[in-house]
């Protein structure tokens, strides 16, 4: 039997576990405030670039079992089960802002009248699943509702595979133990053997926050490894493969660049930073990645200005890559915006190129110059910045880049080109890691 669901907050997890849950035989629907965007999405506008995204969202909307809606009490009306899927973003102390889970609560609060699941799907601190509980119990009676917390672990630009295959799926309940609906609406997965963890509220809350922090530790740890091995003149990458090789390493996450960004990684590891210190327990381990993963950063756009020869005035420098990983549109903490606003504060003249994210980008650079290709926006730069793994750059014609650069320089911060082939054709070539050729 299908469950009726009710996915609070349209953002990037609220459309996956939108197209997702329906796609799996529920009924859902989808609320958001912005009357905009709920237009969009009925009519089979994903809003987001995400692979697969649009098919399983039109597919599913024509089935009839996944709608959306700008009115609250239409959401909630039937449903069994809400997911609070809104915004957790970073305080200037670092620590989450439960604004908006608090404001869906209050909402849940003035119009429930029988039992309903409230499931966390947002990221939030390790204690906040008990304090829905709590403040709940506070407004209605204990026996209209019950909490449970059910983080998630998608990869932007690989959602849909890891919303129908993940490696887990973890459920945390007050108690600890399986909880009937929750089973149900995941029952899919279950055929398919999926694991599945059942905890209480707060071991669910540190699974995701100690996942992300460990996922950018070891991304910390290789660009550490990667700048000592430009110094000593070896080839991180070399090292890498053979560290990964090693089963009890693995080779995931060992890719060295200008450090991590995203929605996840720089906002859960401050939480998870900011909690330690909340209840006295020395993260700083958490803390050396946070200032590590901005030193990165930061040193990225020292190699620019060294190849550069320190002297940037009246200098062009074509950034190509302006999401902060390849197969989406997301900008949010990409190491392309330090980089384009620390050339900007000195009077570099940049231009620029995404396959997807230049619209988002616009509104933070407005005046930066935007181009549909690579090579356009190359024409006449001083240096060639690659800051985004796109496969698109992989392949560029390095004899067409030549002959519309300025100055034949490269720096290749995923280490998506061959060195040795830059080289030959002339260009000054810098990677993260490695130098040149014959490492």
């Amino acid at each position: 039997m299908a469950i009726k669901i009710a996915v609070i907050g349209t953002g990037y997890v609220g459309i996956s576990t939108c197209v997702g849950l329906s796609d799996f035989g529920n009924i859902v629907v989808g609320f958001d405030i912005d009357d905009n965007k709920i237009k969009r999405l009925s009519s089979g506008d994903p809003v987001i670039y995400e692979n697969g995204m649009e098919y399983y969202l039109k597919k599913n909307l024509e089935t009839g079992r996944l709608s959306f809606t700008s009115d609250f009490k239409v959401a909630l009306k039937d449903a069994e089960v809400v997911f609070l899927a809104v915004g957790t973003p970073e305080r200037e102390d670092g620590s989450a802002d439960l604004s908006q889970i608090k404001s869906a609560l209050d909402a849940i609060a003035e119009i429930i009248d029988r039992p309903l699941v409230i499931v966390t799907k947002s990221t939030v601190p390790a204690g906040t699943n008990r304090w829905i509980n709590d403040y709940m119990s506070s407004k209605v009676d204990e026996n209209l509702f019950e909490v449970v917390s059910n983080p998630e672990f998608l990869r932007e630009g690989k959602a849909i595979h890891d919303f129908f295959h993940p490696d887990r799926v973890v459920i945390g309940t007050k108690d600890g133990k399986e909880n009937p609906i929750m089973r149900d609406i995941y029952r899919s997965l279950y055929l398919i053997e999926t694991p599945f963890i059942w905890c209480n509220w707060e071991t669910a809350e540190l699974i995701k926050y100690a996942s992300n922090a460990f996922l950018a530790t070891k991304i910390t740890f290789i660009n550490q490894m990667a700048n000592l091995a430009e110094e000593m003149g070896a080839d991180i990458h070399k090292i890498a493969k053979a560290m990964g090789m090693d089963g009890r390493i693995s080779s995931k996450f060992l890719h060295p660049g200008p450090g991590y960004g995203g929605s996840c990684f720089p906002k859960d590891t401050k939480a998870l930073a900011k909690t330690g210190r909340k209840v006295g327990v020395v993260m700083s381990l958490i803390e050396e990645v946070i200032s590590s993963n901005e030193t990165q950063k930061e040193r990225m756009i020292e190699k620019a200005k060294r190849l550069l020869e320190n002297n940037i005035s009246d200098k062009k420098v074509a950034v190509l890559g302006l999401a902060f990983k390849a197969e989406t549109d997301d900008i949010r903490e990409s190491p392309a915006i330090t980089i384009v606003k620390g050339f900007l504060k000195e009077g570099v003249k940049i231009s620029a190129h995404d396959p997807k994210a230049v619209e988002n980008f616009k509104k933070l650079f407005p005046y930066v110059e935007y181009y549909d290709n690579a090579y356009d926006a190359c024409k006449n730069a001083n240096l060639v910045i690659i800051c985004t793994e796109w496969n698109d750059y992989r392949n560029l014609d390095l004899d067409e880049i030549s002959r519309n650069v300025k100055e034949k320089k490269i720096l290749d911060l995923r280490n998506v080109l061959d060195p040795e082939s830059a080289i030959k054709k002339g260009f000054v070539y810098e990677g993260v890691g490695r130098k040149g050729v014959n490492l």
